[in-house]
């Protein structure tokens, strides 16, 4: 594996799942792997879990990591080509990437949707620039369209806690006071797509996510119905697909609480965090027994040290 953008870059999810709860087991058995080898991680936007776990796992791996916030302690970087550079950005990716890529063996990005401009966005234009120009391997730490490695952890804590073969997995859309990318939402459709879980997807109306990962899943518009039989609920908010980039709800009963717990199958609740308590979630709910949220963020380390050890054996 040279990238990691997707679920479509790892060699399959069977053997990707073997390497996962083999290193969770054995966390520090591969350092040999990144012995004397360089993480740069890259951050356009804020971060608490995909920082933390994305430098442990790489410190388990034994690399070194250094981490540079384009925001803070470093020169604004523009991102286009063709414009005139008399504004607030006085460095230009294409001269940033491989200067990066030259002080490292493996790169991290994170850098989200503009929410303005949807073709921009679904070009997936920052992270498709370091791959092309930086020389070395990237690893998304999300960008406008997709969250792998999120959705890595999520598939590893569903195997974790399921209790049957198939389990019934809802993803459900949840109000947020901001608007949101799809990355998370898009991702975990993609992966979950790849398993012989039963997924269902509920969202109010506007709420479509893009085709190409939606694929043949319907959406189901009543999140009771959706809620019936589930043996894992995973809420999100994000922002329309179609009228691109805008809040079409806030309606708080699609907030999940025990009433709509009571018609699961004595469901676990999972949400990628931070969470905005009683907009996307009650007290009640994500404070209960069946709430695997922390456990769901400590696999975040797993699923990224999966990804580098894959990424180191080939280097």
């Amino acid at each position: 594996m040279r990238h990691f953008t997707s679920v479509q870059d790892l060699p399959n999810l069977k053997e990707a799942l073997s390497v996962a709860f083999d290193v969770k087991k054995n966390p520090f058995a591969h350092q040999h792997l990144g012995k004397n080898k360089t993480m740069v991680m890259i951050f356009f936007n804020s971060s608490l879990r995909t920082r933390l776990s994305t430098q442990k796992a790489a410190m388990n791996l034994g690399m070194n990591t250094m981490v540079l916030d384009v925001n803070a302690g470093a020169w604004k970087l523009e991102t286009e080509r063709g414009v005139i550079m008399d504004g607030d950005k006085p460095e230009h990716l294409l001269e940033a990437i491989p200067v990066i890529g030259s002080y490292a063996d493996v790169i991290g990005v994170r850098a989200f949707a503009g929410l303005t401009d949807k073709k921009t966005d679904y070009e997936e234009k920052i992270i498709n620039q370091f791959i092309q120009y930086s020389g070395v391997p990237v690893v998304s730490m999300e960008a406008a369209t997709r969250h792998p490695l999120q959705s890595f952890a999520d598939l590893v804590t569903i195997e974790e806690h399921k209790t049957k073969e198939k389990p019934k997995v809802v993803l459900t859309w949840a109000p947020h006071p901001r608007a949101l990318p799809q990355a998370v939402a898009n991702s975990f459709v993609e992966w979950m797509r790849e398993t012989e879980y039963e997924l269902v997807v509920t969202h109010p109306k506007g709420y479509e996510l893009a085709p190409e990962f939606m694929g043949s899943v319907i959406p189901e518009y009543d999140q009771m119905k959706a809620f019936e039989g589930a043996d894992f609920i995973y809420a999100k908010n994000w922002s329309a697909y179609n009228d691109y980039g805008q809040i079409l709800s806030k309606d708080m009963s699609w907030c999940v609480s025990e009433r709509q717990m009571a018609v699961t199958d004595n469901a676990k609740f999972m949400h990628c965090l931070p969470v905005r308590r009683n907009m996307i979630v009650s007290d009640e709910v994500i404070e209960s027994k069946n709430s695997i949220v922390i456990q769901e963020a400590a696999n975040r380390v797993v699923s990224c040290q999966a990804v580098l050890k894959m990424i180191l054996e080939k280097i």
